[in-house]
């Protein structure tokens, strides 16, 4: 399906790139989030005339993320989870706990922007994290996992 970018997508495009990608992401995925529509000849007509626009809400998104990344840059948050005695969690870390802490600390963070390539925490121990802002803004945030004695 041939569909126009509404948003800079990552590993896709940029804004105002028509690009082919399979109909299931295009209908359940890009359409319905509103980063993207179908390229008909008149969505691209209307696409040029509120480029302009667009560009601009773009920009001001990427200006908000760089603030927030700046703030976020290298902060350290501290979980706590009930552990045994060799340091091994009952449970495990994952990214909604930590965007739950972040947003406890004051930033505007959903889980689906807190990365963790290595899968869940599963022990105690001091981690690094990325949290993704923007597509553009990738900042590192230190999680302090210690043990909880209850």
């Amino acid at each position: 399906m041939q569909i126009i970018l509404l948003e800079k997508v990552a590993n896709l495009g940029n804004l105002g790139d028509v690009v082919k990608v399979k109909d299931g992401y295009a209908r359940n995925f890009l359409i319905p989030t509103k980063r993207a529509r179908r390229a008909t000849e008149v969505a691209i007509k209307e696409f040029e005339a509120r480029r302009a626009e667009l560009e601009r809400l773009a920009a001001e998104k990427l200006a908000a993320a760089q603030a927030v990344g700046e703030k976020l840059g290298g902060y350290g948050v501290t979980i706590s989870q009930k552990a045994g005695v060799d340091g091994r969690l009952f449970g495990s870390v994952t990214n909604h706990d930590i965007a739950e802490a972040l947003v406890k600390a004051g930033f505007q963070i959903a889980k689906a922007q807190v990365r963790m390539p290595n899968g869940p925490l599963k022990a105690v121990g001091e981690y690094t994290v990325q949290v993704a802002a923007h597509t553009d803004v990738v900042v590192d945030v230190n999680v302090k996992v210690v043990g909880d004695a209850d």
